[in-house]
């Protein structure tokens, strides 16, 4: 359940880093404050240039205060899905004091051994996801706090990343001045928050099409079982139609928007607009159904991306169909060639609220509303990886003050150097996945 507070999320694109700024009141999320500024150091979803993505950060979260008409310190910043790895993980303590009642010391215990494993020197520990407690064998338990026992155990998810993608991100936000309250995995935020109960039990798809990236999130269970990355997006679609008419890639992006579908089925050759070109004086006139070829051309060699990943684990199995989303599932016709490639049920996801209806909000959208949503379960845990966090604070600015940032000190993040677990070998990637895929249709 939502608290009452204000929350602020941090979405850091390859086209754009979003800001939203909302105001939780008996968990109504109420949007008071957006930024939205054109990104710079970023590549694929990558950050390459520190410098430059702080400014765009800065760019952002100003835009939001002004709205807002608050000082923002600290954010929910998502993590995208690039060499995310998600596993099972449980942990067992046996229960402090004479009472033998749970406490919150006793929660963060039995996270704490469930972080006992070998992570490599390249990957740390991003986050881990309670999901059920066992109290002296009495399973099945969300809360174990102030119940009696002696025995305690953690069933959860640990969530691994790539040591230089989190250090990047958290340095582009503290050199912006501010404060990294949350860390959040972007494709688990997407599925907790876009897709009903039904749809995450029964086993859901979705699809977030960014403008550098392409992710494949699966859902089922109520647990994110597996992600997928294609270094392709929006962007490409743009260099294509650039490529192919020989024009800017500003003329490029602007005839996607205004005259491009991604289904050629839905065109005609006899609708036909100018076309700036590069070393000719006078425009030339081209037809949407060539266009339409040119965009479904990138399209389908990004669905198909996906469709091997998801027909590696038989995901496409699962009946909740798919849920496309980001800037570039907006694209007239990609709901129809989706559907088509895929074979199964495919709609678009498009957020409610008031002036941000636009699919290339979902995700910092999603991140404010998986952080205002996070269980005190889930802090405890999170204690246990990264230590205590830092406070959110917010202050009231009049909308044309100017904003003044101040240098936060993060504490080190804890690393675990235990002994290795029993080796696997002889698995290639697709087994591995379809172990952990494993009973999903039971």
């Amino acid at each position: 359940m939502a608290k009452t507070g204000m929350y602020v999320g941090l979405d850091i694109g390859t086209t754009s880093v979003k800001v939203v700024v909302a105001e939780y009141i008996d968990s109504q999320m109420n949007i008071i404050g957006v930024g939205n500024a054109k990104s710079e150091g970023i590549n694929r979803g990558i950050i390459v240039d520190i410098d430059k993505t702080v400014q765009a950060i800065q760019r952002a979260v100003r835009q939001a205060e002004e709205k807002a008409g608050i000082q923002i310190k600290s954010v929910s910043v998502g993590l995208p899905a690039n060499m995310l790895e998600v596993e099972n993980c449980q942990g067992m303590i046996a229960v402090n004091g004479d009472s033998k009642e749970i406490t919150d010391e006793d929660v963060r215990n039995v996270a704490s051994a469930a972080l006992v494993r070998s992570i490599p020197p390249e990957r740390q520990i991003v986050s881990i996801l309670p999901q059920d407690f066992t109290v002296d064998g009495f399973e099945g338990i969300k809360d174990p706090r102030g119940m009696i026992g002696v025995r305690l155990e953690m069933y959860g998810l640990l969530f691994t990343g790539p040591k230089t993608i989190i250090h990047n991100i958290r340095k582009c936000v503290e050199n912006a001045g501010l404060i990294v309250n949350e860390l959040v995995i972007t494709p688990l935020a997407l599925t907790e928050s876009i897709l009903s109960d039904g749809e995450k039990d029964f086993g859901t798809i979705v699809i977030d099409m960014g403008g550098g990236q392409t992710t494949t999130a699966v859902m089922h269970d109520k647990q994110l079982k597996f992600t997928s990355l294609d270094q392709e997006g929006g962007e490409f679609v743009t260099k294509d139609i650039s490529i192919v008419l020989n024009t800017s890639f500003n003329n490029a992006e602007a005839l996607k928007i205004n005259y491009g579908d991604a289904y050629p089925e839905r065109t005609s050759e006899q609708e036909e607009f100018p076309v700036d070109v590069i070393g000719q004086t006078e425009p030339v006139r081209v037809d949407e159904h060539y266009l339409s070829e040119v965009i479904s051309a990138r399209m389908e060699q990004i669905f198909n991306k996906a469709k091997e990943a998801l027909d590696q684990i038989e995901a496409l199995e699962l009946p909740g169909g798919i849920v496309l989303t980001g800037g570039a599932a907006s694209l007239p016709g990609v709901v129809d060639l989706a559907q088509e490639i895929f074979g199964v049920n495919v709609k678009l996801y498009v957020p409610n609220q008031m002036g941000l209806r636009n699919p290339v909000f979902t995700n910092v959208i999603s991140i404010v509303d998986y952080s205002a949503n996070l269980s005190e379960v889930y802090q405890l845990a999170k204690i246990a990886v990264m230590g205590e966090s830092a406070p959110v604070h917010y202050t009231t600015n009049e909308p044309e003050a100017h904003t003044s940032y101040e240098q936060y000190d993060v504490a080190e993040e804890t690393t675990y150097n235990e002994e290795p677990e029993e080796k696997k070998s002889g698995e290639n990637v697709t087994s591995k996945i379809k172990g952990f895929f494993t009973n999903i249709f039971d």
